[in-house]
């Protein structure tokens, strides 16, 4: 699975990296599309599935270059590289694009995904009516998905890491939104926004040679938390492309059926007109969580009013949004090719 890249080849990996870990932070929208439209899916996949007792042996025997090869170190560590400079730049400026331009950001997803499904779709030959039928049971999971009802905010290690190995699966599973799984375990802001921004604050203060944050019972908290669902997420990453690997070599074509129609469903849960919807408690005011904010329930989606504006600006971005994802599909299928 190992290849021989170039200079730019490798820039382009760690931009891959970081477009993957960008859109895995957006509710709704899943890295693993990036990885599927950019062509290197598989062989994230496979090169996830060589982290295993073999490597381990390697490990513990101080073997690391061999190591190195054996799980495609230099492919898996600039798309990491690329992954981890997205949650202190990229994901930073996406929280305040959702905050202040939510309809905008919203349709550029949708036609990225829109994008996704004809690229996917446009090569897959085997329409055969067990494919259609693997395609359907994907967009009805994808929907049902789309319609649970979120949980409140549970900070207790067990389960931040159950949430780590589940919120990973946008990174593998192309079509199913790990921050929107995490929306309905009620733990989004707790560990893809407080966590991310407490470790940020204590990398600030380190470089400043500030170590008052040692006191900070808070920001240890969310340090713990942060840890604790980092390990979940590469236990989760090392478990689910193992399982991927097995059906992607025995079931290729029903796993892509599953997959396109996981990717069609998703389109109800990005879809760019909705409104929030806050939980309210008995008494009548709504339930915020430890932090003071309102606890999200759902979204109430709506037709677009055309004669408003911002729906016409909306479906440029809807546009634009197929047209990045049908132009770096382009531009992998012409740099395949050369």
């Amino acid at each position: 699975m190992q290849q021989t890249r170039t200079f730019s080849d490798k820039l382009f990996l760690v931009l891959k990296g970081l477009a993957m870990g960008a859109a895995n932070k957006v509710p709704g929208v899943s890295g693993g599309v990036v990885a599927f439209v950019a062509g290197f899916y598989e062989e994230f996949i496979y090169s996830l599935q060589k982290v295993n007792f073999k490597a381990f042996k390697l490990l513990i025997n101080g073997r690391f270059r061999s190591l190195y090869h054996y799980i495609n170190g230099k492919f898996l560590g600039l798309l990491i590289l690329g992954m981890i400079i997205s949650y202190f730049s990229v994901s930073k400026l996406l929280d305040f694009l959702i905050v202040h331009f939510e309809l905008y950001v919203w349709a550029a997803f949708f036609g990225m995904i829109i994008g996704s499904i004809y690229y996917i779709s446009k090569d897959f030959s085997q329409w055969t009516r067990n494919n259609l039928f693997f395609v359907t049971m994907g967009i009805i999971a994808g929907i049902a998905i789309s319609f649970l009802e979120p949980a409140r905010e549970n900070d207790n290690l067990w389960f931040v890491f159950f949430c780590g190995m589940v919120g990973v699966s946008g990174m593998t599973l192309p079509g199913l939104s790990g921050s929107f799984i995490l929306i309905l375990f009620g733990n989004y802001v707790l560990l893809l926004v407080d966590s991310v921004n407490a470790l940020f604050d204590t990398l600030a203060n380190i470089m400043l040679l500030d170590f008052s944050f040692i006191h900070n019972s808070e920001r240890l908290r969310l340090l713990q938390v942060l840890i604790v669902f980092s390990l979940g997420s590469l236990a989760g990453l090392v478990s689910l492309s193992h399982l991927l690997g097995y059906v992607l070599k025995r079931y290729k074509k029903e796993t892509y059926s599953v997959i396109i129609g996981f990717i069609t469903g998703s389109l109800g849960v990005v879809w760019p007109w909705k409104e929030k919807i806050f939980k309210i408690g008995a008494n009548g005011k709504y339930i915020t969580d430890a932090h003071g904010d309102k606890v999200l329930d759902n979204y109430d989606r709506y037709f677009p009013d055309f004669a408003n504006s911002q729906t016409w600006m909306a479906i440029l971005f809807i546009i634009i949004g197929i047209f990045i994802v049908l132009a770096l599909g382009w531009y992998e299928k012409r740099n395949a090719t050369s």
